[in-house]
């Protein structure tokens, strides 16, 4: 009898805990965007170009540095800044300049950006400087898209091939 109702309340104590756990799993549902709607993230992780191009060094340079500190050619490790563009239908929704992350920024340059259009058929360009020219772009391209109204679509960047990955 004891053994009966101490598994009775551990089975209560067990629904207590999973109940809640069990609702807020589920409800309330997400939503990617309005249910007329179309949300586009734009995700972008790049390394610029260097601010100063790497020198060369000679083999007497080379040789006058420590043994676990020798290599061809010196490097400053400041980078450039991203600049990225967005158009949907011929109109720029993001414009956007990102520096270089690290204490010396020297590392990668983010862009994360959302933002909702109405669903339908849809043109979209994105745009990349990473360079140090002062006009035009080093990586673009275009596609055009069917957005599905309560959805979502990405458009990221791939740097090891230069291309834009749109889905």
């Amino acid at each position: 009898m004891k053994r009966i109702a101490r598994l009775s309340m551990q089975a209560l104590a067990y629904f207590v805990f999973a109940a809640p756990i069990a609702y807020f799993a589920s409800m309330p549902s997400y939503r990617y965007a309005e249910p007329d709607r179309t949300s586009i993230k734009l995700s972008i992780v790049h390394t610029t170009e260097r601010v100063e191009p790497c020198v060369p060094l000679t083999q007497e340079q080379i040789a006058e540095l420590a043994a676990n500190m020798r290599r061809a050619e010196s490097c400053e490790r400041e980078r450039l800044p991203l600049y990225v563009e967005l158009d949907v239908d011929g109109r720029t929704v993001i414009k956007s300049t990102s520096l270089p992350s690290g204490l010396w920024r020297d590392g990668h340059a983010s862009v994360y950006q959302r933002f909702d259009v109405p669903g339908g058929r849809h043109s979209i360009a994105v745009r990349i400087r990473d360079s140090a020219r002062s006009a035009g772009w080093d990586y673009e391209q275009s596609t055009t898209a069917d957005l599905q109204a309560g959805r979502y679509f990405t458009v990221t960047f791939r740097s090891e091939t230069g291309e834009f990955v749109f889905r």
